[in-house]
């Protein structure tokens, strides 16, 4: 049986312990719904540890957009050859951060759970291929119809 490699999993926010299951529901930059799933689908991992723990998340979240706040700074330089207008760079600076708000939002909490967190871990057992996982959900679904 073949690993899902961590970096994969990170970048398509997957359950840290099975690599799996899907931590958000909806898609990024959906209008409907991005927030994070209380539980993974497929190994059942409550992604909340504790009560207010994804508080931790602001922390990383503002890592994040100072990071991208400088990478926008040096982009605008990059691409005007502006530096005396500091109405270019503020405007470019918010709308960008503005524009990245859902990629923070969900990597944040990603980064928190995979780099940040000591109590979970990694278990390959659980790194099953879909059909196995679908099965067992016909079956869990079969258990609770009759």
């Amino acid at each position: 049986m073949e690993k899902t490699p961590k970096s994969r999993a990170m970048l398509h926010a997957k359950c840290p312990r099975c690599r799996r299951g899907k931590m958000f529901e909806g898609g990024m930059y959906s209008f409907s719904s991005n927030r994070i799933n209380i539980h993974c689908p497929d190994c059942r991992m409550i992604f909340e540890i504790e009560p207010g723990y994804f508080y931790a998340a602001m922390y990383v979240s503002y890592a994040l957009n100072i990071m991208e706040g400088g990478m926008i700074c040096y982009l605008t330089y990059l691409i005007t050859g502006n530096s005396d207008s500091p109405w270019l760079y503020t405007s470019a600076i918010l709308f960008g951060l503005f524009a990245l708000s859902p990629v923070n939002f969900r990597y944040s909490r990603v980064f928190l759970l995979y780099w940040l967190s000591p109590k979970v871990h990694y278990h390959p057992e659980l790194d099953k291929p879909a059909i196995v996982t679908e099965s067992r959900e016909a079956v869990t679904n079969l258990k609770t119809t009759t």
